[in-house]
């Protein structure tokens, strides 16, 4: 969702830059000018982050407590379709839906998107008329005559051993000097500058102009002003840039006094001093790096050549091991950033012994996913490769889950189940009565099952479906988490967490596991068991997902299956229910001749 990742975007940028802005202010003394600018690329990393794919950044390991082992093949198979209709009157094919209120972010995240499209747009036309501009004074630029400059400008080359042909000119455009040019770099004089300026002075310009040059500072002006347009929202971001500028200057104002001798250094303070005295101050143009800048930026440059110093080994030592320990601080975003810009929506899932079907005939109308697992084959039936590792809300079907865990809580027992109607009218008379978790189970009383989460613990919860690896197992929503809440589950992680449920691969005690799939068991046929768990999800009056998870046990194996299906306003757990026998029973696993009478 765009309004997720715009706050993580701001989130990131802005803590970034205040903690930055907060080690430059304390460590001010303990910086040297090249790692103090050299800390703002460690904010470029960080305005990174949340655009990186979560492929890249994405951490956090999906563990089930239980073990399948999993890689991938493919495969395909069509099947017969049988009309779910057949099965309508299937009694405990019922609907126990109670609807949850959402506020509809669709509107403000479809207008944060506009408005934030729109302001790249504008930001993009101003900095592409900065560009024409910057293409009319390349344009106007005439070629340098005077050799002794020309001179000047080629033993400073030598001096930073540059070999790359620039193009060195002047123009009646610029009152500043400037260097611009990702793949062709112009050095761009005002015109007549040696009129009213020493050769020696202009010198200084040059060993500062080329000292951009030679830190790449023409392609960082670029990365700056993407970041702007991304960024354009936040006020931080424009601050931290204006003083990147400022370090820049600074740091290679430092970068020419270190190559000058002790007794030079004054001479080029002047020289920057009787530039700015004579020039009133230019535009700003994003894509170049210019000698002059304004007053305010102008007087800390001059207090930075006034106080430089030779740096120490000590101080080059302290200053990487902030930059380090920023470094660092910006890399524990990382997974913190994964988290929140991309939430953990999906199940990794591989399989070698996986055959991947077409069942789409049996899902018309509906966007949804079949899963079969066949214990005795070890083998996984999965239409849908892309939905099936979809978590979404579990609903109803989390109840299974939850009175397990009141037993294994001892919150109820397998003799002492029954909670008392708390006489509140529900629209379902089934549930306007006392109940025991067989009853509970069955009409699906979802008052009954948040009187259990009531009883237990949130941190108890929290520990059981870690120790089951049970989807995302996020209880941060509200009170029923499981109804289209922050807890969520894919199809295949229903299936195997089914499976580990029957073999008790948990390690609960063997009568609450038991206890539970007796109030599973929903027919017995002809040899045929099946056990399993509807659910459905309304959002706001709307049935927007509809489950069906469960198990069919025969005299030989057992197979379970989990379908979920999602539209927008007709996905009932009982339509899940209909399409899974359908597919059950045009695969053999189950026996529908009974109900085809």
């Amino acid at each position: 969702m765009f309004f997720t990742h715009l706050v993580t975007s701001l989130i990131a940028s802005s803590v970034t830059i205040v903690v930055i802005l907060l080690i430059r202010r304390l460590f001010s003394k303990q910086l040297s000018a090249k790692w103090q600018y050299n800390l703002w690329f460690l904010l470029l990393i960080a305005l990174t982050l949340p655009f990186i794919p979560k492929q890249l950044i994405d951490f956090k390991n999906h563990f089930i407590f239980f073990d399948i082992n999993q890689s991938n093949t493919v495969g395909d198979s069509s099947i017969s379709t049988t009309e779910a209709s057949k099965f309508s009157d299937v009694n405990w094919m019922q609907d126990f839906a109670i609807p949850v209120h959402h506020l509809n972010l669709k509107f403000l995240n479809v207008g944060l998107t506009s408005i934030w499209i729109a302001g790249m747009f504008v930001m993009a036309v101003l900095f592409l008329h900065g560009w024409f501009k910057l293409k009319k004074i390349k344009n106007t630029t005439k070629v340098l005559n005077n050799k002794d400059i020309l001179h000047v400008f080629e033993r400073c080359k030598h001096q930073l051993n540059i070999s790359k042909p620039l193009i060195v000119g002047e123009s009646s455009l610029v009152k500043s000097p400037m260097t611009f040019g990702l793949f062709k770099t112009y050095v761009v004089l005002p015109v007549h500058l040696d009129e009213w300026m020493s050769i020696k002075d202009i010198e200084y310009i040059f060993m500062h102009e080329l000292h951009h040059y030679k830190y790449n500072d023409i392609a960082t002006n670029y990365l700056i002003i993407m970041y702007q347009i991304l960024y354009w929202f936040n006020p931080l971001v424009w601050i931290a840039f204006k003083k990147m500028r400022l370090d820049r200057e600074i740091a290679c104002d430092t970068a020419v006094l270190n190559s000058l001798e002790e007794d030079c250094h004054a001479d080029y303070g002047n020289a920057i001093i009787n530039f700015a005295a004579l020039i009133s101050h230019s535009k700003n143009f994003a894509l170049a790096n210019q000698f002059n800048g304004s007053k305010e930026q102008m007087k800390k440059r001059i207090e930075k050549i006034a106080s430089f110093t030779i740096e120490s080994k000590w101080m080059k030592l302290k200053s990487i091991s902030i930059f380090t320990l920023i470094g660092v601080f910006v890399a524990i975003q990382v997974p913190f950033i994964s988290a929140m810009a991309t939430p953990n929506d999906r199940y990794d899932f591989n399989n070698k012994n996986t055959l991947y079907e077409d069942l789409s005939p049996y899902f018309n109308g509906y966007d949804g996913s079949f899963v079969l697992y066949d214990m005795k084959a070890d083998q996984y039936s999965i239409y849908n490769k892309d939905k099936s590792t979809l978590r979404v809300s579990p609903n109803s079907t989390y109840k299974i889950y939850g009175a397990l865990l009141g037993l294994e809580s001892d919150v109820i027992t397998r003799d002492n189940s029954t909670m008392k109607w708390n006489g509140k009218k529900y629209p379902y008379e089934s549930w306007n009565m006392d109940q025991n978790v067989s009853t509970a189970m069955k009409n699906s009383v979802t008052w009954y099952f948040q009187e259990l989460d009531q009883r237990i613990p949130r941190e108890t919860a929290q520990a059981y479906l870690e120790q089951m690896g049970y989807g995302n197992y996020d209880l941060s929503g509200r009170s029923d988490y499981w109804l289209e809440s922050s807890l969520k589950i894919s199809p295949i992680e229903q299936v195997q967490l089914l499976s580990a449920f029957y073999t008790n691969q948990f390690e609960f005690e063997d009568k609450n596991i038991q206890t539970v799939k007796d109030s599973l068991l929903l027919e017995e046929d002809n040899g045929y068991r099946l056990s399993g768990k509807t659910g459905t999800g309304n959002v706001n009056g709307r049935n927007i997902s509809g489950w069906f998870i469960g198990y069919v046990e025969t005299k030989d194996n057992t197979y379970f299956f989990a379908t979920n299906i999602q539209n927008e306003d007709n996905s009932y757990g009982s339509k899940a229910a209909e399409i899974t026998l359908s597919i059950l029973i045009d695969k053999g696993i189950y026996s529908g001749n009974k109900r085809l009478d």
